[in-house]
């Protein structure tokens, strides 16, 4: 596998030639991406003789940003396999990188932290109250994030290449330490950590991080603990994490079309997996999905499951992956509340038939009634909601033969009228979606008198022999 190294600098002008020599001698195929954040102490004249020799990279920032900002410029132009954080002192053996590259390698990790706190390497005698301040912030993190590590705060962290470019970073300081760790529990990656040496360096040699960065380390802890999503800024992501919590619904939904579905699956706009775990056990399960975020979930939820695959498939599909997608003899396409935010939907229409065997079967959910179109709808970058004619003409022109297409939900348009026409928010607030559990009742009548109208509209579909 290919290492990048990436390495925050500033002002470390008197060890910055001895640790990239050291970390260019691990024998290892590696790149070394240096963030230099606005030295001042004639670093950045050093990085200059450096750049492009041994396979170094050197970015140079315009002002001083922090360390959080320094990496994840690292973190966006890294090209290996693995990613690894190096600081630029001598505190860490970049030797060492190896330990943690070994459960990557052998399959077992997603992400790997090297403690100095397990007892494995030598580690120079320092502050007591720092040790004290590290351990505190550890278990904090660990009792928010339900990880039991002995060392959050550690300077070396290695991931797959997609965990840290899936990832936004927000913190500009240290408090990237606990940002990373809250988003690594959150998605469920496997997390191990193995021992390192630690020589540190006292505040005359260069230590820089101090007891502001310590309170602010405490408050990312809890600032990321309260949010639902990785991004709330994100209303598709805070919407699927809400999503997922109404399990009642989602096993409901699946319940109207699970007769349709075959032994061979692609679940096209697999979000979060809310709808995935619900396909399976079967043959064969792709999900799919364009979102980096969602993508990383996905393998996380369903690693240990044989029988599913997790892809990215760009509808309408170019030839090479129409080819790919022909060869795994699909039975049955989900589409579920994806049509919708596709401009050319007659076009992927035709695409996912295309896709299917002769006699394969479409499941798709999209969201009804124009007149409902609000700012949910805006927010959630709907280009449209379907009227039943419509829906079934377009399935129809794809070269499909209808079979079922009905109404669903019909409890749920109240809520996203006033909440999307009259209200104008972004998001169904929580409150509304956990008091939704209560009408299930409801919605479980519809199973025996489908509604006139409704939320959403379900057809299924078939490609003709």
């Amino acid at each position: 596998m290919k290492l990048s190294v990436v390495m925050p600098v500033y002002n470390e002008q008197a060890t910055l030639r001895e640790i990239v020599r050291r970390v260019s001698e691990v024998p290892v195929e590696k790149e070394i991406l240096i963030v230099d954040d606005c030295s001042t102490d004639g670093s950045r004249e050093i990085l200059r003789d450096l750049d492009g020799k041994g396979g170094v990279r050197v970015f140079l920032q315009p002002v001083n940003q922090g360390k959080g900002a320094a990496v994840s410029v690292g973190f966006r132009y890294a090209t290996g396999d693995v990613v690894v954080v190096q600081d630029a002192d001598l505190e860490y053996d970049p030797m060492e990188l190896l330990k943690l590259l070994a459960p990557i390698t052998q399959g077992h990790a997603d992400v790997v932290y090297g403690s100095r706190f397990l007892g494995g390497g030598a580690r120079r005698v320092l502050y007591f109250w720092h040790t004290i301040g590290n351990r505190l912030l550890t278990l904090t993190s660990n009792m928010f994030t339900n990880l039991n590590l002995t060392d959050m705060e550690t300077c070396y962290k290695m991931f797959r290449r997609e965990v840290v470019q899936s990832m936004r970073i927000e913190s500009r300081r240290f408090g990237i330490e606990p940002e990373i760790t809250a988003k690594i529990a959150r998605r469920g990656y496997r997390v191990f950590e193995v021992p390192i040496s630690y020589y540190g360096r006292t505040y005359e040699e260069g230590k820089k991080i101090g007891f502001k960065d310590a309170v602010s380390a405490l408050w990312t802890i809890v600032r990321h603990s309260l949010r639902e999503a990785e991004d709330p800024t994100n209303v598709g992501h805070v919407t699927l994490t809400r999503m997922a919590k109404l399990e009642p619904y989602n096993r409901w939904l699946a319940g109207r079309f699970h007769h349709a579905v075959g032994q061979r699956v692609l679940e096209v706009g697999a979000g979060f997996g809310n709808m995935t775990k619900h396909l399976v056990p079967r043959e064969l399960v792709v999900a799919s999905d364009l979102d980096p975020v969602a993508l990383e979930h996905l393998q996380g939820v369903f690693r240990d499951n044989a029988s599913v695959r997790v892809a990215s498939y760009r509808f309408p599909l170019g030839p090479a992956e129409l080819e790919e997608v022909r060869g795994m003899r699909f039975d049955t396409i989900v589409c579920l509340n994806v049509l919708e935010h596709i401009e050319q939907d007659t076009a992927t229409l035709a695409d996912l038939s295309g896709a299917l065997v002769p006699g394969g079967r479409l499941i798709l959910i999209v969201p009804a009634l124009a007149r409902l179109y609000g700012t949910l709808d805006e927010h959630l970058r709907h280009f449209r909601r379907y009227e039943k004619a419509e829906l079934e003409q377009k399935i129809r022109d794809a070269g499909f033969v209808l079979e079922e297409c009905r109404f669903l939900n019909r409890p749920g348009i109240f809520g996203w009228y006033v909440n999307g026409r009259i209200l104008r928010r972004r998001v169904l607030p929580r409150g509304q979606l956990a008091a939704f559990k209560l009408l299930m009742p409801i919605l479980e009548r519809e199973e025996k008198n489908p509604p006139s109208v409704g939320m959403s509209l379900l057809a299924i579909a078939r490609k003709p022999s």
